[in-house]
């Protein structure tokens, strides 16, 4: 059975994306791969513009194990995308579960968690993780529902988080993969929209847990000037016209808000600027039928 056709039992793979930086954790991330109780049908793990050291023997892990060397940094988007080219020419893999290179499967029952999960739905697109530390606090921003404050109430949403969720083969292959151009930040809202307006199901599921260090996205040097340049590609690619302006001036009135660095702003202003100016890529809009979709599922997609 090739890809894009969902058996009673999918078959699963593990993907993973890392930048050399953090080896013991990638160790402990694929040793708790290897602790599942059900094993993944292969594990892809992607050096983004990083050397890669054995891990399969070493590591005990079960299925196929195939390690790629990117020539340079790709972005978390980029080199997620290169493990799911492999994917499809391998051909038996049904859903994929992708994973931060500083994450860590708590449980030995996840990926059979996932398995069951796509079994039973045909249109499951995304499964969420819910992300916790090390003492079992999921941050806030980590609640993929405006004004959410209970991490373990599940159920379908509009968006996933990228550190720790499952996609399916046969939705990617209709919706398209990762924006690699996006680098970093919002690459997640603009999969999980395609695959709204596509009809496929967004699911949170706080029983899939990921251990994650607690960490602000502005650790990251770009992070302000590259979340407002995508965050303009974001609804240039995907929202109706009337709603782009609506989308922007409420983020513009957001950030001023929460932005307390002034370095920050220029440089957030600095990307929305670039977001206006450079290409963003092809245009394909969601329908109208999804926004609304969007809007009774709790997010309007102008939030």
């Amino acid at each position: 059975m090739g890809v894009g056709v969902v058996s009673v039992e999918p078959r699963i793979a593990v993907a993973v994306v890392t930048m050399g930086t953090r080896p013991d954790e990638v160790d402990a991330l694929l040793a708790s791969v290897a602790k599942q109780d059900v094993a993944p049908e292969r594990i892809v793990i992607v050096g983004n513009g990083c050397p890669l050291p054995e891990f399969a023997e070493r590591l005990g892990l079960p299925g196929e194990v195939t390690a790629i060397e990117v020539d340079e940094n790709l972005g978390c988007p980029g080199g997620r995308n290169v493990a799911l080219r492999r994917l499809r020419e391998f051909g038996d893999v049904d859903v994929v579960v992708e994973l931060d290179d500083d994450g860590l499967l708590v449980d030995p029952d996840v990926l059979r968690t996932v398995r069951d999960l796509y079994a039973v739905e045909p249109r499951l697109g995304i499964v969420g993780f819910r992300i916790a530390d090390e003492n079992g606090e999921t941050q806030r921003r980590h609640v993929p529902r405006l004004g959410a404050k209970d991490p373990l109430r599940g159920g379908e949403v509009t968006c996933f988080l990228g550190g720790g969720h499952a996609l399916s083969m046969e939705m990617l292959a209709q919706t398209g993969d990762w924006p690699a151009e996006f680098f970093f930040a919002h690459e997640e809202t603009d999969l999980a929209w395609r695959a709204a307006d596509a009809g496929w199901t967004i699911r949170y599921e706080p029983q899939l847990l990921l251990q994650h260090p607690k960490t602000s996205p502005a650790r990251h040097a770009i992070y302000y000037r590259v979340t407002a340049r995508n965050r303009v590609w974001l609804v240039r690619r995907r929202l109706p016209l009337p709603l782009i302006p609506v989308h922007l001036a409420v983020w513009i009135a957001l950030t001023l808000v929460r932005t307390r660095s002034v370095g920050g702003l220029r440089a957030w202003f600095g990307g929305f600027v670039e977001g206006l100016k450079a290409s963003a890529g092809e245009r394909r809009p969601m329908r109208w039928k999804t926004v609304w979709r969007l809007t009774r599922l709790g997010r309007p997609p102008v939030i």
